[in-house]
């Protein structure tokens, strides 16, 4: 990835290094400078502005992060769409979340322009409960990162397991003397 700042007419396919102010609205970071976005930057006054180009060897950071949460993605779980640079997983169902630290451990050492956070495990979750995140730090990540990491995640490695209903019987042992209030106090617990 290329960064740094560049003349505003050259901006155009370049993704903005940084928020812009301009009249009539902001042009966010990490926005895809486009033929009007320059005339705007034009019209403003601005003269150059800071961006990234991506290299034949980069991944765009939605790209990324969406590759590896579904790498990570076990049963139980949804990736959602990519925004931003970002991925999470969600729980479809309650449960048990289970994370095999490991190989987190392992995703989040391959390289420094991805991580991954969950929640700690094990640990009861509801569905559509978020449990963990992917991120691209950059604007994008090195093709070779992004293989490191997939390598590293060596499959699934958040998953929930469904609770299942159950049936259970209850048997109490009636002694003289036992008040009925007592059994009934306990059948309810």
């Amino acid at each position: 990835m290329r960064f740094g700042p560049v003349p505003v007419d050259q901006a155009a396919g370049r993704i903005l290094a940084h928020s812009l102010r301009l009249p009539g609205g902001v042009l966010k970071k990490g926005r895809m400078l486009d033929a009007d976005d320059v005339a705007r930057l034009r019209e403003a006054g601005h003269g150059q502005v800071i961006t990234a180009a991506l290299d034949p060897d980069d991944v765009p950071e939605d790209a990324a992060a969406e590759a590896l949460a579904r790498a990570l993605a076990g049963g139980g779980v949804r990736v959602a769409a990519p925004f931003t640079g970002r991925c999470n997983l969600f729980a479809q169902c309650p449960g048990l979340l289970q994370v095999d630290v490991a190989r987190i451990a392992a995703v989040n050492r391959a390289h420094e322009a991805l991580t991954v956070a969950t929640l700690a495990a094990p640990v009861v979750v509801e569905a559509k409960q978020m449990l963990a995140t992917v991120k691209v730090i950059p604007f994008a990540a090195p093709r070779a990162a992004l293989e490191a990491a997939l390598e590293a995640a060596d499959g699934a490695a958040v998953s929930v397991c469904a609770f299942r209903t159950l049936e259970a019987g209850l048997v109490q042992t009636r002694l003289e003397g036992t008040r009925e209030t007592v059994l009934d106090k306990t059948a309810r617990v």
